[in-house]
């Protein structure tokens, strides 16, 4: 399994800072000399990879060697030459008419900024060119270019990071390639650094339960596990925060001049957004893979991306599934975290689970009403809840009896937190043989959107 250690680092001196700024900065600037030359040899009517392999990305490596190293130098390339053949891995789905995964015309690898407006530094350290050290005093060594090394005052000639914070995996030195950046959203230089974990450091699941996601809009995420328990993730808080945040940016935008695309404001109430969404996300997946853990679910089922899509075509709702949710990026998410406690993620299409009614089988019969799910049979539930329940059923083959109050889980910009206003349900102790009588969940106007 591939893991990976993110923390912050601190530079001992000024001095210090001022290298690691200047190693980012050209490591961002040879991103761009290499993309650009590239671009001008992408010929996107005539041929799918046209000449960009030809750029002479050597004479760049030396021009900037001085500054970089060499091994670095090559590491950017190298992730630029990914980048390049990620887009055109992608760029051929979106041609092949048999393959609809992809919808819209993919744009080449873009740019981090430039030397006026300031660059996004960032950059990349080989395996070999970096150490870490754990302990009472962690730090990070990396190497750097001989116009840099007579610059800082550490020992030998690698520039010393202290870090901050503990890792999740020190304990594995099995190290990829590092990564280095620079947020300027809270004024701190961050690194990452991938570790290969042993296989059998999984976790094995406690029992062979089942659980199933129905993932959406409103509701980031409805859970419900064959053990009887029902998870709903409430998607408001972190929605609306993500929408203000777009309104901010596009009313900043609207005031620039027609030649600049973006500004230094721009660019960091963007990272920010993006930065929330992902917080909120990455913790909303921890907490929910430790909950099934703990009820013993051994196999998740979660909607195939291609069908969610497809189906939320509204404009308030694309503006959650398409831009603010990320759903591969949650789906990668779930996988990864899942690994560690030898849970097994299976995507299978969930069409019709959201329509059909759990009584009468109806589709063209029901309604939804915000949270509020009815038939004309007279059921009524809450429709990502009985969605999720459905999906669970029809994957197992089996009817699941929902024994535990619903629980609902409230973002706080730091954690998802339970709430007391959970959606009614019949008593744990009602029989519930009989699946044409059976009300799944009762009246739950109180939790409906705003």
């Amino acid at each position: 399994m591939i893991r990976t250690n993110t923390f912050a680092v601190r530079p001992l001196s000024e001095d210090g800072e001022q290298v690691l700024r200047n190693l980012l900065d050209a490591s961002a600037a040879l991103w761009n000399e290499v993309n650009y030359e590239r671009l001008m040899r992408y010929n996107d009517e005539d041929d799918f990879e046209g000449d960009v392999w030809d750029a002479d990305t050597g004479s760049l490596e030396g021009q900037y060697k001085p500054v970089l190293g060499g091994s670095t130098a090559q590491q950017i390339i190298s992730k630029n030459s990914e980048a390049w053949r990620s887009f055109f891995r992608v760029k051929k789905k979106f041609h092949d008419e048999s393959n609809d995964s992809v919808t819209e015309h993919p744009a080449p690898p873009g740019f981090r900024g430039n030397k006026d407006d300031g660059r996004v530094l960032k950059g990349l350290i080989r395996k070999d060119a970096y150490s870490v050290k754990w302990g009472t005093r962690s730090r990070l060594e990396i190497v750097v270019g001989e116009n840099l090394r007579d610059r800082h005052n550490s020992p030998k000639t690698r520039l010393r990071l202290e870090i901050v914070g503990e890792p999740n995996w020190p304990d594995y030195e099995d190290q990829s390639r590092l990564e280095l950046w620079y947020d300027d959203t809270d004024d701190t230089f961050r690194a990452s650094q991938p570790v290969t974990i042993p296989d059998d450091t999984r976790a094995t699941p406690l029992a062979d339960d089942t659980a199933a996601l129905d993932v959406g809009a409103n509701n980031l995420v409805a859970c419900t596990t064959t053990t009887g328990d029902q998870y709903l993730y409430n998607g408001s808080s972190p929605f609306d925060q993500f929408r203000e945040t777009t309104e901010r940016i596009a009313e900043l935008q609207s005031k620039l001049d027609d030649q600049q695309r973006s500004s230094t404001q721009v660019d960091r109430l963007s990272k920010v957004k993006y930065g929330r969404r992902d917080h909120a996300q990455d913790t909303l997946v921890r907490d929910l893979v430790e909950r099934l853990y703990k009820a013993g679910v051994s196999t998740v089922y979660v909607g195939d991306l291609k069908d969610v899509l497809s189906t939320h075509w509204k404009p308030e709702v694309n503006a959650k599934t398409h831009n603010f949710w990320a759903f591969q990026r949650f789906i990668n998410r779930l996988e990864c975290v899942c690994a560690e406690y030898g849970i097994e993620v299976v995507e299978e299409s969930e069409s019709w689970t959201t329509q059909a009614c759990p009584e009468c089988g109806s589709r063209e019969e029901t309604a939804r009403n915000g949270d509020l799910f009815r038939c004309v049979c007279g059921f009524e539930g809450h429709a990502d809840l009985k969605a999720s329940q459905l999906f669970l059923e029809r994957e197992t083959g089996t009817d699941v009896g929902l024994m535990a109050q619903p629980v609902c889980l409230e973002w706080d910009d730091h954690e998802w937190s339970e709430t007391p206003d959970s959606p009614e349900r019949e008593s744990p102790k009602e029989e519930r043989t009989d699946r044409s009588t059976r009300r799944t969940v009762g009246n739950v106007a109180s939790v409906e959107s705003a």
